[in-house]
């Protein structure tokens, strides 16, 4: 199942389930105190329960409010309405997987000053992880994501994400690991500040457990920029094309290294906007994950 979380100027913050298309619980008018998906996440690691039939039983209990996602994403996009999409739950830390697209190796070649590095660790046996954001630098939908003043050349990079909870993957979000290519293609020791920066990441706009996902390497996966009300740019992929799966890097990314629970990992593009493509401030990135939905935002500089 899909879970939202809303945000209300009345009612504050509420999670939300679609339990029929375009229809959603709210999972908070049943039992105040669940208002965030690591409540369901607690709940089931508790009773052995998965997060959707932790869901399904507290349904059970009585009669929930039901809102409609359509108002819920009008009320978004114009910043305005009684519900308004927040990220569907606070990631405590945001890693990211890079060139684990054969695209991605070639285009971080292409833009590098030392291009085996990236040639290197695509087939190499350890992949390349890196810290990618806090809280504090990870929006959601139809927020502002940001671009590097310092920067000429900037790009999104969008990604399946998927989230851990005690050392597993309990479902999947869609991710925007924002780019620097002209920091990061000046050196590869650049890559925090060509990554790691004020708005530089985006989740949502839900969260899907991962017995609804079915199949994560096996998601159409497609990009969209607007530039004054015009497609600039666009590109799909699927994520069948990843030389690394989501539980491999699960894997490696907690080798001696502890994940904070709600932990979201990105896990890489293989689309990426030609050389003489930069992003400027009021672009829209659309991106869209099947399975998922659609994660929209913003650009501006920061």
């Amino acid at each position: 199942m899909k879970y939202y979380r809303l945000i209300s100027a009345e009612d504050g913050t509420r999670l939300a389930v679609e339990t029929q298309e375009g229809v959603l619980t709210d999972l908070t008018s049943l039992d105040e105190d669940v208002t965030d998906l690591e409540d369901l996440a607690s709940a089931a690691s508790i009773s052995g329960l998965t997060i959707d039939e932790v869901a399904e039983r507290l349904m059970q209990t009585g009669q929930p409010d039901l809102i409609q996602l359509e108002d819920v994403l009008e009320a978004s996009s114009e910043g305005e309405g009684s519900f308004q999409l927040d990220r569907p739950f606070e990631p405590p830390e945001v890693w990211a997987a890079g060139v684990t697209y054969k695209n991605s190796e070639i285009e971080r070649r292409r833009e590098s000053d030392t291009p085996d590095v990236y040639s290197n660790v695509y087939v190499a046996d350890r992949p390349e992880l890196f810290f990618k954001a806090t809280p504090d630098r990870c929006v959601g939908p139809f927020e502002f994501v940001g671009i590097r003043e310092d920067s000429p050349w900037n790009i999104p990079e969008p990604e399946l994400a998927f989230v851990l909870y005690k050392g597993e993957i309990i479902g999947y979000t869609i991710g925007n690991d924002m780019s620097s290519r002209s920091i990061e293609g000046e050196n590869p020791l650049y890559l925090p500040q060509a990554k790691v920066f004020n708005r530089c990441c985006a989740i949502g706009p839900c969260f899907v457990t991962a017995e609804s996902i079915g199949d994560p390497q096996d998601l159409g996966v497609s990009c969209v920029i607007i530039r004054d009300g015009e497609e600039v740019f666009s590109g799909e992929t699927s994520t069948s094309e990843m030389a690394r799966t989501c539980e491999e890097l699960a894997d490696w990314v907690q080798r001696h290294n502890f994940m904070p629970n709600m932990t979201t990992v990105l896990t890489g593009t293989a689309i990426v906007p030609p050389p003489d493509f930069t992003l400027e401030a009021g672009d829209t990135v659309v991106i869209t994950v099947e399975g998922i939905g659609t994660l929209e935002n913003e650009v501006m500089v920061v």
